[in-house]
């Protein structure tokens, strides 16, 4: 076994243990972040190195390709942004924070391993390491309120429905096939998904993963999490898991034939009824990380415009608008983190005026949310274009029609929060003072949104390439 393609993911651990040795003994606050930013990034560096290496590992239970190498180089980028983000943490306790960073590596960690299962049991242990890490991190915060310990019991009762269905159809898929590795599995699906087993036994494992990506009927624990959770905690469960569940719906819808009806069916209504309910519930939402809740309702939805394609112009599409959507959704609670005083959470007034109190976060918020509505030239329009051209291309012009309506619906409320930062009066609200890293970021992430939107060639050919490695 060649150990250097399990390099990411050992560094990953090995960050982990860093911070468990942190919180051995009293260690300040401002060591922890800059520990956190500093290792993030040479982990960034190490994915750069790995990115084109290729090989199986553990019995080929694991595989390590280009497509794979891409979603963990995305996870490994999004962890140093919610590191740098959580400089000057206002949410967490100073004595809880080594712990803090740890269990973001550990989730972070079982996310890579997500990506490059393409084995059942493989997919399924992995998951579990980033969704216990979660469990742990939802109820850490300064402010330990009934809404908090909610919705950590929410969290880990509807993520026990969740895998419990999904073991369910694995078990199955393996019944029928008598083997758990995706390659042998797709050897046999052709015959088998014309069958109620097949069909049944692969919707019920995709449960497990639209539950990560917030689909209607798999909803219902997102807008009370995000809620009742620490900013600087919601910004990593709102990006990350997405990212990985996105990665092995590809994988997995992969297996089925491109001609699967019943299949795509269930995914076209999926994702209608996703985009619809997401975006008409947020139209009511004052407090901004519950309007952010629905709204990664509605882009679930927009997401599976890709997937239920089974070809891989749709896939990647699905990579392209992934990538754009964590960009605009850590835009987002940048701005969210920055205002909100003593890590409460921010409504629409909160942000009156912002473009008196900060003109470089109002512009950071113009553009996250204007990328979330899909208003050119950001990068939210360009994923958005390229997932609607890949379902028109099979036929799906009434689901499109869906979407673009429910487009017109977002711009409402995501333009309103605008409104509020650049048409109205500050009424009071004190000005927001900007750090250096804190600058840093709000200009990284406005130039990447802007540029991924402008010339999205080449990442969305890196995407297509990626994609071709996906067959087994």
């Amino acid at each position: 076994m060649d150990v250097v393609l399990f390099l990411p993911e050992t560094y990953l651990l090995m960050m982990a243990l860093v911070f468990f040795c942190q919180s051995l003994w009293k260690s300040s606050a401002q060591l922890n972040q800059g520990i956190a930013v500093f290792l993030s990034g040479i982990g960034v560096i190490i994915n750069l190195y790995a990115v084109n290496m290729t090989g199986d590992l553990f019995w080929h239970a694991y595989r390590v390709d280009l497509f794979s190498q891409i979603f963990k180089l995305l996870i490994s980028v999004g962890l140093l942004l919610i590191s740098v983000l959580c400089l000057k943490n206002k949410s967490i306790e100073e004595k809880l924070q080594p712990e803090f960073f740890m269990f973001l590596c550990i989730s972070a960690a079982g996310l890579m391993m997500m990506v490059s299962s393409v084995e059942l049991i493989t997919i399924f242990i992995s998951m579990e390491l980033s969704s216990y890490s979660l469990y742990i991190l939802i109820p850490i915060s300064k402010d330990i309120s009934h809404g908090r310990i909610e919705a950590a019991a929410k969290y880990i009762i509807f993520g026990a429905a969740a895998t419990g269905i999904m073991l369910f159809g694995m078990s199955y898929i393996f019944g029928v096939t008598q083997s758990t590795y995706l390659s042998e599995i797709i050897k046999k699906m052709p015959e088998l998904i014309g069958q109620p087993v097949g069909i049944v036994g692969l919707l019920l494992i995709l449960c497990g993963f639209f539950y990560k990506l917030s689909v209607v009927p798999f909803h219902f624990w997102t807008p009370d999490i995000y809620e009742g959770t620490a900013n600087e905690t919601v910004s990593f469960i709102a990006t990350m898991p997405k990212l990985a569940a996105a990665a092995l719906l590809i994988r997995l819808t992969n297996l089925a034939d491109p001609k699967s009806i019943d299949l795509i069916q269930v995914l076209v209504v999926i994702s209608a009824v996703s985009m619809t309910f997401g975006n008409i519930a947020a139209l009511v939402q004052k407090d901004l990380k519950r309007l952010l809740a629905y709204s990664s309702i509605a882009h679930a939805g927009y997401i599976l415009l890709g997937i239920l394609t089974l070809k891989l112009d749709g896939y990647s599409a699905v990579v392209f608008h992934i990538t754009a959507y964590m960009l605009m959704n850590l835009a987002c609670f940048l701005v969210i983190s920055t205002v909100s005083q003593d890590g409460k959470n921010v409504t629409v007034s909160d942000v009156s005026g912002l473009h008196k109190r900060s003109p470089l976060l109002a512009f950071t918020l113009a553009v996250g949310f204007f990328a979330l509505a899909g208003i050119p030239p950001t990068a939210g329009f360009t994923g958005k274009f390229f997932l609607f051209i890949a379902a028109l291309n099979e036929g799906h012009l009434a689901l499109i029609i869906i979407a673009a309506v429910n487009t017109a619906i977002s711009v409402y409320y995501y333009l309103n929060i605008v409104r509020s930062a650049y048409g109205q009066d500050p009424n009071g609200l004190p000005a927001v003072t900007l750090s250096f890293s804190n600058r840093i970021l709000n200009y990284g992430l406005i130039i990447s949104i802007i540029i991924l939107g402008v010339l999205p060639t080449r990442f969305i050919e890196l995407a297509r390439a990626a994609c071709e490695k996906i067959k087994l």
